[in-house]
């Protein structure tokens, strides 16, 4: 059996490639290194201990070319930025709703075994009660949660339509080594140079959980738990952003502070997620401290 990870040269996927190689398992990487790097994995490249093919999901050739029978295959790609798919809404739309159909078309025509979905938080928009659940109505506020909502769909449709196994899992906030672009890295990005740290509203409470829970639930998914229904992957805590950089100003102590700019009405205002799910379904237990592995970030 193969792991194939579409974004696998990004933030979550490489990751999840460093405990695939772990496990033994052949692992198979498609990214078109739009914001993957291929440094990420260039350790196991070296090694022989994965593939890699430059490419787009939006090319489905590509992807019957690269799928066989029997595959697991782990869907990340996509454009992953709240204001960049704002700001590229045919590239977001392209890419997470057009990719996303033609994974699940060449999973479906090369019979692999299983497709494991990651989508999104930003697919309840402001949600209707706190913690949120996975029965909860769907209300993206914006072009990437709406993007996430249609890829759930066709998930949803082609389990229906064809009885491919598809494991769709939530994920809230996640952060570790490597990733940019997103609140954490840019922030510790600015203490780290002394520099403000512009917070856009200061009332928002997200989840936050660490990327090691993340690949453990892809895993978990991937084995056999979570096919029939979505499951929300998160702390199941709210912490304040504006804590948050409270918090990371604190840690690094170059002197830098906090700057309050006006709020984005793009951006989801709170967030928790139920994990209850998580826990029976995935055999997951949150962390106690949602920013547990901040420091060590801080220090790297």
């Amino acid at each position: 059996m193969r792991a194939i990870v579409t974004g696998g040269a990004g933030f979550i996927g490489s990751h999840l490639v460093d405990a695939l190689v772990a496990r033994g398992e052949r692992v198979i990487v498609i990214d078109n290194l739009r914001r993957g790097r291929k440094e990420f994995i260039a350790q196991h490249l070296e090694r022989g201990a994965c593939d890699f093919i430059e490419g787009d999901i939006r090319d489905r050739s590509l992807l019957l070319d690269a799928l066989a029978p029997g595959d697991v295959v782990y869907h990340l790609a996509a454009q992953s930025n709240v204001l960049g798919a704002m700001q590229d809404g045919e590239y977001s739309f392209t890419t997470n709703v057009t990719g996303t159909h033609n994974v699940l078309a060449a999973a479906v025509d090369r019979r692999v075994g299983r497709v494991v979905f990651t989508s999104s938080r930003e697919i309840y928009g402001d949600p209707v009660r706190l913690p949120a659940n996975e029965s909860d109505p769907l209300r993206p506020k914006n072009p990437y949660g709406a993007s996430k909502a249609a890829g759930e769909a066709y998930c949803s449709a082609f389990r229906a339509s064809f009885g491919l196994e598809v494991a769709v899992l939530r994920l809230a906030n996640v952060y570790g080594p490597r990733d940019r672009d997103r609140v954490i890295p840019r922030w510790l990005e600015f203490a780290q140079q002394g520099e403000a740290l512009p917070v856009y509203g200061g009332d928002q409470v997200l989840d936050f959980v660490p990327i090691g829970i993340a690949v453990q639930a892809l895993l978990r998914a991937a084995g056999g738990a979570g096919v029939g229904g979505p499951t929300n992957v998160g702390s199941g805590k709210g912490t304040s952003i504006l804590e948050l950089a409270r918090r990371i100003v604190a840690e690094t102590n170059l002197g830098s502070r906090v700057d309050l700019q006006p709020a984005n009405a793009c951006e989801v205002v709170r967030f928790v997620a139920d994990v209850g799910r998580m826990r029976s379904q995935l055999g997951i237990e949150p962390p106690e401290d949602p920013l547990v592995d901040l420091r060590a970030m801080v220090r790297s």
